[in-house]
């Protein structure tokens, strides 16, 4: 579910890609039962189980960038990927932590499923 105060936030930011955003924000909420919502780190941020998971970051606003990470506490890296991405839309900064980044509303459409499916891994796994 849509969290009003992220739709706030977000109006008053006033993004050129908004529209983007409210599509990214729809799947990623609706791929994972238990995920919410809230702003953090100047955009929307999703939490699993109490721990923040994916951050939208929309600044700059050129593009839009998914970032899959385990929260913001330095933790022990695991040994392999956290997840499979046979997709090649995650770019990996480590083990545990990995971005996806959108241009325009083409480049969200052609990934809608794969993005969904790699919400859904990523919460499912423990950090």
């Amino acid at each position: 579910m849509l969290n009003t105060e992220v739709s706030s936030f977000l109006d008053e930011v006033n993004h050129p890609l908004r529209v983007e955003i409210e599509v990214l924000r729809e799947c990623i909420l609706s791929a994972c039962d238990g995920l919410s919502e809230i702003v953090k780190w100047n955009g929307p941020n999703y939490v699993f189980d109490h721990e923040d998971r994916i951050t939208m970051r929309i600044f700059p606003p050129k593009q839009l960038q998914l970032v899959f990470h385990c929260g913001a506490k330095v933790k022990e890296q695991p040994k392999d990927k956290l997840i499979k991405d046979d997709t090649g839309i995650l770019v990996w900064k480590s083990n545990d932590r990995a971005v996806a980044s959108f241009k325009n509303m083409q480049d969200i459409q052609s990934q809608l499923p794969n993005i969904a499916a790699i919400v859904a891994a990523w919460v499912s796994v423990k950090c």
